[in-house]
């Protein structure tokens, strides 16, 4: 006996299934992305703490190296990594709903899927 088609419904369930999977991916690749960057922005920021403020400090500028205060450059770090670590706080929460709506929609699927199975046996 070939299995019948899945009903609309159940076809739609597991669509949007695929369609939160693919958005939390994305969000963990922003994540992962993010939590680089901050790092890396905290290593600079170490690495600046250990120079005297009359030393010469460059930063690249595109292809360019610009020469800049050390003051002027903890500001921009410190800036940037409040800023990632907002960016960073924003997808954590992201993830946790993703993850959330997964399971409910994974509980609904399975409660369908057991119904159409309990039905199919019913009729047999």
């Amino acid at each position: 006996m070939s299995q019948p088609e899945l009903p609309p419904y159940l076809r739609e369930q597991l669509a949007r299934y695929d369609q939160l999977q693919q958005n939390l991916q994305a969000v963990l690749i922003q994540k992962q992305q993010v939590e680089a960057e901050l790092a890396e922005t905290e290593r600079a920021l170490e690495e600046l703490g250990k120079v005297s403020d009359t030393e010469t400090i460059y930063k690249y500028a595109g292809n360019l190296l610009i020469k800049v205060s050390k003051e002027a450059i903890v500001k921009e770090l410190t800036e940037k990594k409040e800023l990632a670590s907002t960016r960073q706080l924003v997808l954590s929460k992201q993830e946790a709903r993703f993850r959330e709506s997964l399971k409910e929609l994974q509980a609904k699927i399975d409660d369908a899927v057991k119904g159409r199975t309990q039905a199919q046996q019913a009729e047999e």
